[in-house]
């Protein structure tokens, strides 16, 4: 768990993290964009314990204890899409609150062409999306609210 700057303040299991409590709990996401413009979203499985079939941010997981913000977005790449070798264009943190829990999230960009894999253990699968695409789904139930919340505040207003 960690205070609005980042200062880690203790250790919470994952469950904990999503059980109500409203710790706040810091988190990576990776948006991934081809070099046309379109962006990358995960299919959430419908196992999931939130927002189970949605569409999502391309890389998303919590920061380990004692991991930082680099770490956890290779770790969560590599484990999620197989993306392997990348460096991250940082937009900035902020807080994002839900009826069941509350996230420190460290937003990140890259652009990559290469070979995405998505891991069938996590997710059900994931494609790219034109702005136009995102733009014609964004309030219909089609992607979780914590995407649509990150994509308007930083990339859908150009």
């Amino acid at each position: 768990m960690v205070d609005e700057q980042g200062n880690i303040m203790g250790c919470i299991t994952r469950g904990e993290a999503h059980s109500g409590s409203m710790v706040l709990h810091p988190v990576v996401h990776l948006h991934v964009f081809n070099s046309k413009g379109d962006l990358y979203l995960q299919k959430r499985p419908e196992w999931k314990d939130i927002q189970p079939g949605k569409w999502d941010t391309a890389v998303g997981g919590h920061i380990d204890f004692g991991e930082n913000v680099a770490t956890a977005l290779q770790r969560e790449a590599r484990e999620e899409l197989g993306i392997t070798s990348f460096t991250p264009e940082s937009m900035g943190h902020y807080v994002f609150q839900s009826k069941r829990e509350r996230e420190l999230v460290y937003v990140n960009k890259i652009i990559y062409d290469g070979d995405i894999r998505p891991s069938a253990n996590e997710l059900d699968g994931g494609r790219f999306w034109t702005r136009q695409e995102i733009a014609d789904n964004i309030g219909k139930q089609v992607f979780t609210p914590n995407f649509e919340d990150e994509y308007l505040r930083f990339f859908g207003r150009k």
